[in-house]
């Protein structure tokens, strides 16, 4: 890191980023970290395009309030629509998560047949798409959005039953495909990732 003193900053829109700043403070647990969970304006899956940059400069800008030296989108949604418009804008360094997905899927899969499941915003925009075909142009993926993903881990309906009922609605279009990785495209869905797997089997990454 730099000498700066500052926190890294971290923004979701609400408490799916909270795997993401898991995974920071067990990599650098030394470092302060400030966490801004947008729950008033949760989800920015359904947003448009332009609401979710309106929100995600507003949230940039709150946390420079607080001196952070580097700031960790944590939002797919904010990642895949407002990472270029951050960087045009501020000067610190800006960290999104759709590279490092694309990079992992990319690894990970050895048929090059990827599902990747996001908000609608995520999903349509094709970030994930593009960035991994840019790694693997022969990669071949498929997309399905899933918007109920998101209250529902806000509800903290982890492991219901009705949690399993939409999952099976939104992945059982993957079953014919032949992929062998799926990506989760929000970082609420990890914390879904035993319903997901159940759904899609061991055979599925």
């Amino acid at each position: 890191m730099t000498n700066n003193k500052g926190p890294i900053g971290v923004f979701d829109s609400g408490i799916g980023g909270l795997t993401v700043l898991k995974e920071i403070i067990t990599v650098l647990p030394n470092e302060d970290t400030l966490y801004l969970g947008d729950t008033a304006r949760l989800p920015y899956g359904t947003k448009s395009e332009e609401t979710v940059v309106k929100y995600s400069i507003e949230n940039t800008r709150f946390l420079l309030k607080y001196n952070i030296k580097l700031l960790v989108v944590a939002c797919n949604t904010a990642s895949a629509v407002s990472l270029s418009e951050l960087r045009k804008q501020f000067s610190i360094p800006i960290i999104g998560v759709v590279e490092a997905g694309a990079r992992a899927a990319s690894r990970a899969t050895k048929n090059g047949k990827v599902g990747i499941i996001g908000t609608e915003t995520t999903v349509s925009s094709g970030a994930y798409t593009k960035a991994i075909r840019e790694i693997n142009a022969d990669i071949e993926t498929f997309g399905q959005s899933c918007p109920l993903f998101v209250p529902l881990v806000e509800e903290g309906w982890i492991d219901d039953d009705v949690t399993l009922a939409v999952a099976e609605r939104y992945l059982g279009g993957f079953k014919n495909k032949g992929i062998d990785t799926l990506v989760l495209g929000c970082t609420h869905y990890p914390l879904l990732k035993g319903i997901i797997q159940k759904v899609m089997g061991n055979d599925v990454r």
